[in-house]
């Protein structure tokens, strides 16, 4: 019997496995803002602002499939309101993806965040046909052992991306 249930568990990784690499394989390594202009002092609601001013553009950099669904989305969880910067429906995964922008670098405490607005998400938005949702964290730096560690067993599947921008204009 313990010969049975090893296999078993060793197949059940392994379709595990599977389906995480199915789920990040349209998460991009880096994603390029270059299509943006903002100041060289922008700070998160802007680079939100110009992201849904250029949603066309950004759906195009996050590859075939995702739907708009919403900036600050409001989340109501037991009486307290929350807001994830920005929700999408990824048509061929049926899950929404929560993406949480930072324009700082990469901090492990944000995971968790992630992983609340994923779990409010799959409470409050999904559908009984929807897959749960995943989030995808974008931060202009990421230092990649540490974003590594800290999905490693992340209870919600978490993409970590850093993000460039090259078009920067000066304030005067």
């Amino acid at each position: 019997m313990k010969g049975k249930e090893k296999y078993q568990r060793k197949v059940k990784r392994k379709r595990i496995s599977q389906i995480k690499t199915r789920i990040f394989s349209f998460i991009l390594y880096r994603i390029n803002f270059d299509f943006l202009c903002l100041n060289d002092d922008y700070k998160e609601k802007d680079l939100q602002r110009s992201l849904e001013d250029n949603i066309y553009r950004f759906l195009l950099e996050l590859g075939k499939g995702f739907s708009f669904v919403g900036r600050q989305v409001k989340l109501e969880v037991g009486g307290d309101d929350f807001y994830c910067d920005m929700l999408f429906y990824h048509i061929p995964l049926k899950r929404y993806v929560v993406i949480e922008l930072k324009t700082g670098k990469f901090e492990p405490e944000y995971v968790s965040k992630v992983n609340f607005y994923c779990n409010a998400v799959n409470h409050l938005i999904k559908g009984i046909d929807d897959n749960d949702t995943i989030g995808l964290l974008i931060c202009k730096e990421r230092n990649d052992i540490v974003a590594e560690w800290t999905i490693e067993n992340a209870p919600v599947p978490i993409g970590i991306s850093k993000y460039e921008l090259q078009n920067l204009v000066k304030d005067i």
